[in-house]
This record gives C-alpha cells, sequence and structure tokens, in this order.
C-alpha cells in the first residue's frame, strides 16, 4: 500500500508543528515540510539555525507517528548558491526526511545542469534523494526538459515529482510517464483542477490557490495514480483560497478524504497512520 502524504502548501500557513499534527488527526502517514520559502512567496516559520524548533518537531513527529517524506523547496536560480544549503540539507536529514524537492527557473542550460549536478550529490551525501519538478510558467516546463536536465546532470541517485495539475497544464498526459523509467518516480503529487486551463498568465495562481480536492475538478486522475507502480508515495498538494479559513485539521481531514476515495476506486486502498506504534 503506498504512503499517503500530506504536502505543506495544502496548508502552507500552518507552522511545522501544526502541519504534524494536523497530518496525524486526518490518518496520514507522512507530511512534506517546506523550510526553505520559494521566492516571491509568503514567509515561512523558520526551521533551519533554530535549534529548539528541530527538537520540538523530532518529538512531535515521535509523539504522533508521523515522518518526513520530503522537504521543499530548493530553486534552481541564476543566483544558486549550492554551497550554502548545506545546513539545509544537513537539517533535512537529521529531522529523517527520505526526498528534497527542488525546481529549476535559471534559463541558463549549463548553469542549470552543474547546479543541479551539485545539489544532488551534497544530498546523496545526506541520504537524501533529489526529486525535480517541473512547473509550466518556470523554465523547467514539463516532463520531457525535466528528464533531460536530469540525464544531462547525471546524478547517482534523483528522480521527477510529477505534479497532476502541472502535467495536465505543461499538455501532459498521464501516458507520457510510461516513456520513463518508473524507478524516477518516488512519489506524486495529487491535487484537481477543472479540465479546461486558464491563460497562461494565471497558471502560477491557480497552482498557488486553485486547486481542487480529488474528484471535485475535471483531471484524468485515475489515470493519473495507476500511471505510476502501485507502491508509489502518494502526496496531496491542494492549496485552495476557498478553503483557507477552515481550520488545518479540517482541510487536512477534506485532503485526506478525497485521497483515499479516490485511491480505493483505483483499488490502491491506504492505511491510516501506520507508523503509529
Amino acid at each position: 500500500m503506498p504512503l499517503l502524504s500530506l504536502a505543506h502548501f495544502t496548508i502552507i500557513d500552518a507552522g511545522p508543528l501544526e502541519l504534524i499534527e494536523a497530518g496525524a488527526a486526518a490518518g496520514f502517514d507522512t507530511v512534506g515540510l517546506r523550510i526553505v520559502p520559494p521566492p516571491g512567496a509568503a514567509p515561512i516559520v523558520p526551521v533551519v539555525g533554530d535549534v529548539a524548533m528541530q527538537r520540538a518537531i523530532k518529538a512531535r513527529l515521535a509523539a504522533t507517528g508521523m515522518r518526513i517524506l520530503d522537504m521543499e523547496a530548493v530553486w534552481l536560480l541564476p543566483e544558486t548558491d549550492v554551497a550554502s544549503l548545506g545546513p539545509m540539507l544537513d537539517v533535512s536529514a537529521e529531522l529523517g526526511a527520505q526526498h528534497l524537492l527542488a525546481c529549476g527557473n535559471d534559463p541558463d542550460h549549463a548553469r542549470s545542469v552543474d547546479n543541479l549536478a551539485r545539489l544532488c550529490e551534497a544530498a546523496d551525501l545526506r541520504g537524501l534523494r533529489v526529486m525535480l519538478e517541473f512547473l509550466p510558467y518556470t523554465h523547467l516546463r514539463n516532463l520531457v526538459e525535466t528528464h533531460a536536465l536530469l540525464q544531462a546532470a547525471g546524478p547517482a541517485n534523483a528522480g521527477i515529482l510529477v505534479d497532476a495539475v502541472h502535467l495536465s497544464r505543461s499538455g501532459g498526459h498521464p501516458t507520457d510517464l510510461a516513456s520513463y523509467d518508473p524507478a524516477l518516480f518516488s512519489f506524486m503529487h495529487l491535487c484537481d483542477v477543472p479540465a479546461t486551463p486558464p491563460a497562461f498568465e494565471n497558471l502560477r495562481a491557480e497552482a498557488r490557490g486553485g486547486r481542487l480536492y480529488p474528484g471535485e475538478g475535471g483531471l484524468w486522475l485515475d489515470d493519473f495514480v495507476r500511471a505510476f507502480p502501485a507502491e508509489t508515495a502518494v502526496a496531496i498538494e491542494a492549496p485552495s483560497t476557498r478553503n483557507a479559513a477552515l481550520p488545518a485539521v479540517q482541510r487536512a481531514k477534506l485532503a485526506a478524504d478525497a485521497c483515499r476515495k479516490l485511491l480505493a476506486r483505483v483499488g490502491r486502498p491506504v492505511l491510516a497512520n501506520r507508523f503509529l506504534k
């Protein structure tokens, strides 16, 4: 059975401790924890450099039986200095994260290749697998470009994170995944949106606040889930301004319920809180 994970972006206003509590209350197995603020995004609760917060996170994970699926998010930008990311990578490893989410938005291909190779090497030394995600409104726009960048960087251990909304809005389809090694896909990002995409200039706004829970939109989510190996972890990333006023726990439960209905329908039911002793 696949792990079920709560991506931080689904309830981005929650601090790390509240996120873990909400995930546990909703029956998730893991969370994705944002400890690096994306460029131009809302500030986050600092974790790197705050030893007391790191201890509190470890204690809350132990008490709830939760684990961290991935740390977010390193952006490969023109000004990215991979060497400066050491403290963040150390904290990620110390807290038991399995993956490091990375995105690319650098028009210089050679520099992107070099930075990705350096990031993967540094992450691999700490037991973290880099998962490279594409967003159609950045310089790393689709699955083809993402795979090509990985091939050029030649990392020993890295994969591709495919988000349902980004696959759809980049012109892709679940059948596209069959062209790639299934081992690339450690986990997926699940959400829903209307079948008809907005204008290109509105794609980022949709991704950041216009997503729906699985089953509420018009995407091919049954085919999407079935395109991955059966054991692939499922992380729901569904930020929604429509539900922003709801308590974090309620949003987590709505997200979990929608995921479980979809996964049960496609023959991949999930257990709740399987790490809780």
